[in-house]
């Protein structure tokens, strides 16, 4: 049998496991990624996850400032690929995923037509569902709107992050990469539209929608802070310092609270919300490292009765 061409187009550690597998299973003949860049306090120049992880492959890598580039686009063709597999990458133009000759494919983190866009992980947690899913469908030119050809359902316990979705999610996207490859080189693919009626977006998280309204119900904000969590994370602003939310959990109290209003009591922090009370389990002050509540107590010298602001 002669070796497929395939080659893999991806950036975070989300994808590594799909890349890592895919190689191990079929043999990848190039990996795309995203150029390197500088990256954190010392702006340390740094290379995705998924172009480390080629390089340790010795899977040959591309970094192509635009996709477009006649160049790059020349160097894929030349290629000749039978199957472009894409995992949380960027937008690729027709020039590029046309070249496939069985198909281009990529593997998203929902259960389409359920939020398309680039947050789906996290928007699922943040509207409380109790199952999300992967699914793998055919590159377009419209974003996230391709015949699905495989999908995958996935329970989301009550307490779970977003964060903790995407690492329980890691391996099911490889198995379902793998899975798809196998199912075109067979011939084997039947797919079936999108209903776009049905269609929910998931749009990128930024600072400025992520900041706790605490006239909210309890459960709302919850899971904003369950699906912001790691990043970018929710916040508020206590004593005129933003302070993100990383764990809560609502509780009744025998006492009321206004929206807002915070009451460090004993080892609690417990702040009121449009319905029941809701406790403050972990935080992250502004410019410091993220703390169990027990914690930062310990060293808290401010008023222990206020509002958030």
């Amino acid at each position: 049998m002669t070796t497929p061409s395939i080659i893999f187009m991806g950036t975070p550690e989300f994808a590594v496991p799909s890349l890592t597998l895919l190689h191990k299973e079929l043999g990848i003949k190039a990996v795309v990624s995203v150029p390197d860049k500088p990256a954190g306090r010392g702006r340390k120049v740094q290379s995705t996850p998924i172009s480390t992880c080629a390089k340790e492959l010795n899977i040959p890598l591309f970094t192509p400032l635009s996709l477009k580039d006649p160049e790059f686009i020349s160097s894929i063709s030349a290629l000749k690929p039978d199957i472009i597999v894409v995992i949380a990458f960027r937008i690729l133009p027709k020039e590029v995923y046309g070249l496939a000759s069985l198909g281009a494919f990529n593997i998203h983190g929902s259960l389409l037509p359920k939020y398309r866009g680039a947050a789906p992980i996290q928007w699922a947690v943040i509207h409380g569902e109790t199952q999300t899913g992967l699914t793998s469908f055919l590159l377009n030119d419209t974003v996230d709107t391709g015949n699905i050809i495989e999908q995958f359902h996935f329970d989301i316990p009550p307490d779970m992050t977003a964060g903790e979705l995407f690492e329980a999610m890691k391996l099911p996207a490889a198995n379902l990469a793998l899975s798809t490859c196998k199912a075109l080189l067979k011939g084997s693919v039947i797919t079936h539209a999108q209903q776009d009626a049905d269609a929910t977006p998931a749009p990128k998280l930024f600072r400025d929608n992520c900041k706790i309204d605490w006239t909210k119900p309890c459960h709302e904000i919850y899971n904003l802070i369950r699906g912001t969590n790691p990043k970018p994370g929710a916040w508020s602003i206590f004593h005129g310092a933003s302070l993100k939310v990383l764990k809560a959990r609502c509780i009744t109290t025998s006492f009321h609270l206004e929206p807002g209003q915070f009451l460090l009591i004993d080892e609690s922090f417990i702040v009121g919300t449009g319905t029941e009370s809701i406790s403050l389990m972990r935080i992250q002050e502004e410019g410091k490292q993220a703390m169990d509540i027990s914690d930062f107590l310990r060293g808290y010298r401010l008023a222990r009765e206020g509002y958030f602001t």
